[in-house]
């Protein structure tokens, strides 16, 4: 029997609480992760050994918990007309979103965060329902508008900031509000507005770690309680690793990712014997475009950042190949830490799902993609009953 939300979002919290140890520490900081012993398991695993791990890591269970179901598509395709000015990736992401948004005659429709109001044309077409897009940036608002007119898309872009008071005159019980990857505090925001309004949803939410918050608040009185009694406490820090996985990024931005990621382990060696302390010292980001021509470059950029003397003699090619070796174990142990990444992101949804059940809303969550399109797949799908 399938599971339901509320039955999932309590197994999924036993999970990520008991192996809590496992999923928080990040290998990238840690020249030997205090994984090696697991108390409650009463054994010492190999974490070099994937084989090992196979058998001793909560797969299967994690896996059952996460299967959520493709939401069905109820509505057609935008035409591809459309598609102007909008990258070819975000646009099937956006057709494949549409496609199941339900909109019942006279709803009117309202986009959270528009941006351009790119998603707001694709609704506007052939739905004979009124379309507003919220979007905080005037630019960002005249340059959607103008584009709409072009295309002949009846639609109105406004400016209003969601996280104002006044943004309560855009949301009546007739009104469907659709966000697609909307971040952290902004979702939230409007998760507590239908709550309270009664307005139907469609929800991409993305980028959990996006709040002023330190300390994640579960927003379900369900998920209150279950990590109160799972002793499930999650930092902002935490809340990243839920969207660390991407897919779409080409081969040449993931080679240079994977260099600078060499490179900043070889330099955090370096600066360990430096200082005579051993921890990470984190360092400013660089835009792969801007990384320096060698792994000498960027240990003396770096230095320079962080105020540290370099030796005198150095043998940067052994450096360099000592970062390489880093980069190959964090790698390893990244896995294993990874294994938790849809899992957590899986239960923030679900937290959220239960937010508007214990509302009285009817909750639909699943996909409305393929992760090869967008890691941030899921749809929170409710109205009243």
């Amino acid at each position: 029997m399938t599971p339901s939300l509320a039955e999932r979002l309590e197994r999924l919290t036993g999970l990520l609480a008991e192996w809590h140890p496992v999923w928080t520490i990040e290998p990238f900081q840690c020249l030997k992760p205090p994984w090696a012993a697991f108390p409650s398991r009463g054994t010492v695993v190999p974490w070099s050994d994937p084989t090992a791990l196979a058998g001793w890591l909560p797969a299967e269970p994690l896996g059952e918990l996460i299967d959520l179901p493709r939401v069905p598509a109820v509505a057609a395709p935008p035409p591809e007309r459309l598609r102007l000015h909008v990258g070819g990736r975000k646009w099937r992401q956006i057709t494949a979103f549409v496609s199941r948004v339900h909109i019942v005659p006279g709803q009117s429709i309202v986009e959270w965060c528009s941006g351009k109001g790119h998603l707001a044309r694709a609704l506007a077409d052939g739905r004979y329902a009124p379309v507003t897009g919220l979007e905080s940036d005037a630019r960002l608002c005249s340059e959607g508008q103008a584009l709409a007119k072009r295309q002949g898309v009846h639609m109105h872009l406004q400016q209003q900031d969601v996280l104002a008071h006044d943004v309560l005159r855009w949301l009546r019980p007739g009104t469907h509000v659709v966000a697609l990857h909307a971040c952290g505090d902004l979702h939230l925001r409007l998760l507590e507005l239908v709550a309270q309004t009664g307005c139907a949803l469609s929800l991409a939410p993305c980028c959990y770690h996006r709040t002023v918050h330190e300390q994640y608040q579960p927003v379900s009185e369900s998920g209150r309680e279950l990590a109160r009694r799972h002793a499930l406490a999650l930092t902002r820090q935490d809340l990243a690793l839920a969207v660390q996985e991407t897919v779409t990024a080409p081969c040449h931005t993931q080679r240079q990712r994977r260099r600078a990621k060499a490179w900043r382990l070889g330099f955090d060696l370096l600066q360990r014997e430096i200082r005579g302390v051993d921890a990470y010292l984190p360092i400013p980001r660089l835009r792969y475009g801007d990384l320096p021509a060698d792994f000498q470059g960027f240990c003396r950029w770096a230095a320079n950042e962080k105020q540290l003397v370099l030796p005198s003699i150095t043998d940067w090619t052994a450096r360099a190949r000592a970062g390489w070796r880093r980069l190959e174990e964090v790698e390893r142990l990244e896995q294993v830490r990874h294994l938790f990444r849809r899992p957590l992101e899986v239960w923030l949804a679900l937290d959220r799902a239960r937010r508007l059940e214990e509302a009285g809303m009817r909750v639909d969550l699943g996909s409305f993609c393929d992760r090869e399109l967008t890691p941030r797949n899921l749809l929170l799908r409710a109205s009243r009953e």
